[in-house]
């Protein structure tokens, strides 16, 4: 099969069954993000909780990194479709209790349950990605994957924006939980029956370095609320520096999480996940605090501001379908031009949010249209970068990366929105400030991206170059 085979080639019995189940965990992953995006403003206004905005967002990514990080452990003890449709229904268990909450400690409660469900959703795509295409049409199929997004799109806003705008943010986190429900009986009758290998019955799951990794989450968000900028600073750095040795950790480790050149300067796939890690910093704070801006600067209802926020994710999808296929050459300029989309949308919507809404909704759908063109291949590279025998750390590292990368962003955005003088009580004035400095913080970080992504285009380029050295 060549790099150029069009979507047909997709359309094989044998794969229909795995991309219909791998498709609907996207859908209901994609959806539930922006539903929240559309209802918090709702949930805050109902349980309080104000300062503590960015922690639903928060707790779900963190809880979401946990289990990616498991996810090959799971697969090895229960086989993938048993560890999916496991992932379907807890998801909906989170959304139950967020249904039920008294309080925003239940919601984030809530949303770490439902994190742990969507991570072995998000990380088994990509390893069954991984295990059963081709690499030539790994580009298209993570634009399908993408593709569920304008379902999401559609359905997220509007079931979220609708129950709001009712009065009953709740009920759409009922809804959630019954669509969960269904996910996991259609996984359980389309992915084939496969026990876990047994080979390796006494792999354990790294629990000192997941404790790390939620351990730096927790500090990030700590560092959201607390008032001293000094401590806001030293709590950042403590999250960074745990994070830091849990890669050290990990590099030295007989049972790894991520591949052995886990964010090296000097290989494809560890240079891959240095652009996927930061093009999803980038991007992370449009569906926590836009929504809140246009709300509160406009009169949006929730409908329309998660309708407005939602073009990002329109644009995400749009643009990785028309850019699937790319010829190498045009896939490297693209993992440049792509981040610098991404810098231009957010420094329009920090200098348009506390204007008359004009083109703001483009440059929103600017950010989108940005991560769209190059995030495809820049998972490509990451996955097919691996060295021998690291196919599936590769793979699982994917959703991994991506979010932690939604986790940081979120929790540097209400970093920055504190500072900026984001309160409690959400008045114009302090708001406006926000609406400038959290987007216009995140531009400076697409622009890294597309420094990384030059240098990961030549890295792929060169003869060779696509394994890194040894």
């Amino acid at each position: 099969m060549t790099a150029t085979a069009g979507w047909s080639a997709l359309l094989r019995r044998e794969w229909l069954p795995l991309l219909v189940a791998l498709v609907g965990g996207v859908l209901l992953h994609s959806m539930n993000v922006l539903m929240l995006a559309t209802v918090l403003p709702s949930i805050v206004a109902d349980v309080g909780g104000a300062a503590m905005v960015s922690w639903p967002t928060t707790a779900f990514l963190a809880s979401s990194i946990v289990a990616a990080t498991c996810t090959g452990h799971l697969t090895v003890r229960l086989g993938a479709r048993t560890a999916f449709c496991a992932g379907a229904l807890v998801f909906g268990v989170g959304a139950l209790i967020c249904a039920v909450a008294p309080s925003m400690s239940v919601v984030v409660a809530g949303r770490f349950v439902q994190g742990f469900g969507g991570g072995v959703l998000s990380a088994m795509a990509y390893v069954l990605v991984g295990r059963s295409f081709p690499e030539p049409v790994w580009p298209r199929v993570a634009a399908l994957l993408s593709g569920a997004w304008s379902m999401a799109v559609l359905v997220g806003p509007m079931l979220g924006g609708a129950f709001a705008t009712w009065g009953n943010w709740r009920g759409a986190f009922y809804a959630v939980t019954v669509l969960a429900a269904l996910l996991a009986i259609v996984a359980a009758r389309a992915l084939p029956r496969a026990r876990g290998d047994k080979a390796e019955p006494g792999r354990a799951i790294p629990g000192g370095r997941i404790a790390l990794i939620c351990l730096a989450i927790a500090t990030m968000s700590t560092a959201s609320v607390v008032a001293l900028p000094s401590s806001k600073a030293g709590l950042f750095l403590t999250a960074v520096g745990l994070l830091v040795t849990m890669i050290l950790l990990d590099r030295r480790s007989k049972v790894p999480l991520f591949p052995s050149d886990a964010f090296s300067f000097r290989t494809v796939t560890g240079i891959a996940m240095w652009f996927c890690l930061l093009v999803s910093v980038a991007y992370s704070p449009l569906s926590i605090f836009v929504p809140i801006f246009l709300q509160s600067l406009h009169g949006f209802d929730p409908l329309a501001a998660g309708y407005t926020v939602a073009g990002a994710s329109m644009g995400w999808t749009v643009a990785s379908l028309v850019v699937a296929g790319r010829a190498s050459r045009a896939a490297g300029r693209l993992l440049v031009v792509g981040p610098l989309a991404m810098a231009a949308g957010l420094a329009g919507v920090a200098l348009l949010m506390s204007q008359p809404v004009l083109v703001l909704p483009a440059f929103i759908a600017l950010v989108g249209v940005g991560i769209g063109a190059c995030w495809g291949f820049g998972v490509q590279r990451l996955m097919g970068g691996a060295r021998p025998g690291e196919g599936e750390l590769a793979a699982s590292a994917v959703a991994t990366v991506q979010q932690s990368g939604f986790a940081l962003g979120a929790a540097a955005a209400g970093i920055v929105a504190t500072l900026a003088g984001f309160s409690r009580d959400l008045n114009a004035q302090d708001v406006a400030g926000a609406s400038f400095w959290v987007p216009a913080g995140f531009a400076p970080v697409a622009l890294l991206a597309a420094i990384v992504g030059a240098r990961l285009a030549m890295l792929a380029g060169r003869p060779g170059g696509k394994k890194g050295p040894t």
